[in-house]
């Protein structure tokens, strides 16, 4: 397997994923000021900070004032200003050095408006990480049906220059061990990487089975992540 080479301006951007879409492929949908922005409410619950300062997490608590927000650091949040962690979970990120040609003989299709109840029971059903009624709207969506069931899904969440993050990877229990997740993981690897861009994604860090799939995909681990939901104190 090829070694991973970032420069450090890619290191530092991959570390802060959320700010950095925000800031660059994502820029158009971001919602906020200098100081913190977020994807809007029924996208996506990600929000970023521009620094630590006091002025960029109050910013922040004023989102969370109507909806809870998710955030993505290299380390563990500290002081939270006052705001509350209502989840939080390390995930595992990971990005391609190889590219992989689309395996498998599944039908692959384009997902769009008319699949989002599907996307939404499916989602609901396998727990990928979020997935709201506009989530679609952030990339491309594909899945693999069996007639007019969603079987599998996966699609394409954070862009940043350079970089498109894979997520929302997921099979109904109804058709797993069929390889509709590698197929649709590779398909996407092939797009992204026709683009000039480079894959990455993130997984919890004790989904043991997803990441041996991404290893032979030939993903490779850069850095542990904390994903940490936020909301408004209850004592405010």
């Amino acid at each position: 397997m090829s070694r991973l080479e970032l420069s450090a301006e890619q290191r530092a951007a991959l570390d802060r994923p959320v700010w950095s879409a925000l800031t660059t492929g994502h820029r158009a949908l971001a919602e906020g000021t200098a100081h913190a922005r977020r994807y809007p409410a029924a996208i996506a619950p990600f929000a970023a900070m521009s620094d630590d300062s006091d002025a960029a997490w109050s910013e922040l608590a004023d989102f969370a004032k109507k909806d809870v927000v998710a955030i993505v650091t290299p380390a563990p949040p500290g002081d939270l200003h006052g705001l509350a962690a209502w989840f939080s979970a390390c995930v595992r990120q990971m990005v391609a050095v190889e590219a992989e040609a689309p395996v498998g003989d599944a039908v692959i299709e384009t997902l769009d408006q008319r699949d989002i109840p599907a996307m939404l029971e499916l989602t609901a059903l396998t727990k990928p990480g979020p997935f709201l009624a506009r989530t679609h709207e952030l990339g491309r969506y594909i899945g693999i049906r069996d007639g007019e069931r969603l079987a599998a899904m996966a699609g394409e969440r954070m862009r940043l220059d350079g970089f498109t993050e894979i997520s929302a990877v997921c099979v109904h229990p109804d058709y797993r061990g069929r390889g509709y997740a590698q197929r649709l993981v590779t398909a996407l690897m092939t797009a992204i990487r026709g683009r000039g861009e480079t894959p990455f994604l993130h997984v919890i860090e004790d989904n043991h089975a997803a990441i041996a799939l991404y290893e032979r995909l030939g993903f490779v681990s850069r850095a542990t992540l904390c994903f940490t939901v936020l909301r408004q104190s209850v004592s405010q």
